[in-house]
């Protein structure tokens, strides 16, 4: 067996099994050393699960309650002490709220593995984050209430005011087995997202798009059952039957929905009107252009028109990291931004000659008009918000 920094090279490859059969009085030892890698310490702390010595019990402690200690390490050694109800007075304090980042809700999490009620509401509302890493806090705290109080004591705590609220009771319900298919009319698009996502019988849900009362809720049910059967083929009929709702966006053509929804829709966030999804499931997605041609015809048709275009970069290298959906090529002090969704290109400031020669050469020229078209209830990731987004954001898209 090799040694802590041979077992843990860096902050990833760790050698899980291998801490596993590491000496835990060595592994408390190292955690509790601020001088070490913190990324070891962590490790450490996760390999010592159900085998802290008690030797080591109250120094573990210390860096735990240390605010100027990583908080990745003292997160993973607080998990060490799901039993040490002592510690509820410290976390239940108000000064808990205003420490490192991620602290507050590990000590949400903390307390509803120690039982304490009195974190229920901030724990579903954890719970219901957009961001896994703050979710999967929440619901492990959760997990702890109920496992300590049961189901009925803790859903008693909670009430149906909030959507979080009526997630937590849809995950409870589906965790008691009980048919969840009402859920998918509730106002609220995530936790009717989270009910179809928990719904396990096709014969059930084709059962209830006869009774579903709301369009939506019966979209919710299609969906759901696509994703259990596959069958796009009998999702395909159920919206017809439907009558094919759809979104309606003025001013979004044909040619830019198709390219928007087939890209964004199966993926979008969980608050999106279930109408995109479906569309995209039940309509033809557009021919994607070969992209060199296109790049091609663009530079071609620049360089006649007088522009000295140089050559195209990719959106992502042009920022030198992330994806996106474009090209850029630079003709003087101007960018030309050519999407790979479809024959799309924009420019700010550009001279008028610039998509004269670009609509010459078969592509089409995006105006601010069109640009500034917000694409409604199709909600898409960017740099941490999950809102709808504009024409020009979608077709020519980049994160970091």
């Amino acid at each position: 067996m090799g040694n802590i920094e041979a077992l843990v090279p860096g902050i990833s490859g760790v050698d899980t099994a291998g801490l596993s059969r590491y000496d835990a009085d060595e592994l408390a030892r190292y955690a509790a050393d601020p001088g070490n890698p913190w990324w070891r310490r962590r490790a450490c702390a996760v390999a010592l699960a159900g085998r802290v010595p008690q030797r080591w019990v109250a120094e573990l402690l210390a860096r735990v309650r240390d605010p100027d200690d990583t908080a990745e390490v003292r997160a993973a050694l607080l998990d060490l002490f799901p039993d040490r109800t002592e510690l509820l007075p410290w976390l239940r304090h108000e000064d808990r709220q205003h420490e490192q980042y991620g602290m507050p809700a590990a000590f949400l999490k903390a307390r509803g593995m120690l039982g304490d009620r009195t974190a229920t509401a901030e724990l579903v509302t954890l719970a219901a984050s957009p961001w896994s890493r703050w979710q999967a806090l929440g619901e492990a705290g959760l997990d702890g209430l109920v496992a300590r109080h049961g189901v009925a004591e803790v859903l008693g705590d909670v009430g149906d005011r909030r959507p979080e609220d009526r997630a937590f009771r849809v995950r409870m319900r589906h965790r008691l087995g009980e048919d969840g298919t009402d859920a998918l009319a509730d106002p609220d698009r995530s936790v009717a997202y989270l009910a179809q996502s928990l719904l396990t019988d096709p014969n059930r849900l084709r059962d209830h798009l006869d009774r579903a009362p709301t369009t939506e809720a019966k979209l919710w049910a299609a969906y759901a059952l696509y994703n259990l059967t596959e069958d796009v083929t009998e999702t395909r009929a159920i919206y017809d039957r439907l009558g094919r709702p759809r979104v309606d966006v003025p001013g979004l053509d044909d040619e830019l929905r198709a390219a928007i929804v087939h890209e964004y829709a199966p993926g979008c966030e969980r608050h999106s009107d279930p109408r995109w999804r479906i569309e995209a499931l039940c309509t033809e997605p557009p021919a994607r252009p070969d992209q060199q041609k296109q790049l091609d015809r663009a530079m071609a048709a620049l360089g006649a028109a007088g522009f000295a275009p140089q050559s195209p970069v990719y959106c992502g290298d042009a920022h030198q990291q992330g994806d996106g959906t474009y090209h850029v090529v630079k003709c003087g002090e101007v960018e030309v931004f050519i999407s790979t969704l479809g024959r799309f290109a924009t420019a700010y400031d550009a001279a008028p000659a610039v998509p004269a020669a670009l609509d010459a050469a078969g592509l089409r020229w995006i105006d601010e008009a069109t640009a500034a078209i917000r694409v409604t209830d199709l909600c898409v990731y960017y740099f941490g918000d999950r809102n709808p987004l504009t024409v020009d954001t979608l077709l020519f898209y980049w994160q970091d």
